[in-house]
């Protein structure tokens, strides 16, 4: 009998193992029964992904060294399902729309409250995907990135990603890193216009190497601006005003996650400068790594960034995780983080001590 339970226990961590990279899939029936069910269900995309996530990543802990992050993973399972994505995520927005806009019962609160809640998604979900999508070779990979940019009215990203963020991290140039003792608000009106800037000067510079004017069809610009434009049209057919109001409310949540995510992942980090306009190059300590289990499997590894700055042409199934003697390391999954970063005082109080040992460790 006791050989039988543990049997059970291992077919049920081995079917963990091979589908944890699905994690995301649960937003699906929460944000629909938010739609239809309204009242306390517009709870459960927040409860699922900042308490019950942490949670888990409590209870599983003491797993963490028996190999439950390291077992086989279906593969093909989970690229497809991150490549099927945009998709999903249209479909919902498509459907959000369309419901919230045809509800005359709907209450102002419960509308924004959904809105809200499909920025989550959009954010925690879309935009984390379409990073690992732009980080890919293929043109038809980073199409499905920038659909997925577009879908929160925020395509510039990856140009700013790749070409200046991935470039600079850690240095003055860098408008992505957060400065130590710099709030999230101070940071989100810093980071907004200058990640726009950086990335519209970047894109201008690399076309003036080649050649070619700014208003070249050879800007990436065109097609962010064009994504922008088609999805928040399609809000407006589908809902008129209400539906663009929707798609907006919902981008800009979706956007403030993202820059959310931005302010942990290198707050107070700094890389060493070697002489003029000159930085030592990009290390594992020079992001903060979180070793979280079910909040890595839901953000697929984002949290392994330490690794993934590092190594950035690894995949999210390929990303490593690094011991505190060659990370700083959060004290909680990002979930946890998001919420805290939102309590200046708290979160200086957590973070900068572990900057400072940060700095007496690596310099």
């Amino acid at each position: 009998m006791k050989t039988q339970s543990l049997s059970l226990k291992m077919q049920f961590i081995q079917l963990i193992q091979a589908y944890r990279f699905s994690l995301h899939l649960v937003f699906v029936p929460l944000l629909i029964l938010a739609v239809e069910c309204r009242d306390l269900f517009i709870l459960g995309v927040p409860f699922f992904g900042y308490l019950l996530i942490p949670f888990i990543d409590l209870l599983l802990k003491k797993y963490q060294a028996n190999g439950l992050t390291t077992g086989d993973v279906k593969e093909k399972l989970s690229l497809t399902l991150i490549q099927l994505w945009p998709f999903i995520q249209l479909t919902l927005l498509v459907y959000c729309i369309h419901s919230i806009s045809n509800r005359a019962t709907l209450l102002p609160a419960e509308f924004i409250a959904i809105a809200a809640i499909t920025g989550i998604i959009t954010g925690s979900i879309g935009i984390t995907f379409a990073h690992e999508l732009m980080h890919k070779k293929s043109n038809r990979e980073r199409w499905l990135a920038d659909i997925l940019m577009g879908l929160v009215l925020y395509g510039h990203f990856r140009s700013e990603h790749l070409l200046v963020h991935h470039r600079y991290v850690g240095t003055p140039r860098d408008a992505a890193t957060a400065k130590l003792n710099e709030s999230f608000f101070e940071f989100l009106l810093r980071v907004i216009p200058g990640c726009f800037l950086s990335a519209w000067n970047e894109e201008k510079t690399r076309l003036d190497k080649s050649g070619m004017r700014f208003y070249s069809l050879k800007n990436p610009f065109w097609r962010y601006f064009g994504l922008a434009l088609f999805f928040t049209a399609i809000a407006g057919s589908l809902g008129g005003a209400l539906g663009v109001l929707f798609f907006i409310l919902q981008s800009i949540v979706a956007i403030i996650h993202l820059e959310l995510a931005n302010y942990i992942e290198h707050y107070g980090l700094r890389r060493k400068s070697i002489g003029a306009n000159k930085f030592e190059s990009t290390k594992t300590h020079h992001s903060w790594n979180s070793s979280g289990i079910a909040s890595n499997w839901l953000l697929i590894n984002l949290q392994l960034h330490s690794d993934h700055h590092a190594k950035s042409n690894r995949g999210f199934l390929d990303l490593q995780d690094h011991p505190e003697s060659q990370a700083p390391q959060l004290p909680f999954g990002y979930p946890v983080m998001i919420l805290l970063s939102l309590i200046p005082p708290i979160w200086f109080k957590i973070m900068n001590p572990r900057v400072a040992a940060w700095e007496k460790r690596f310099y």
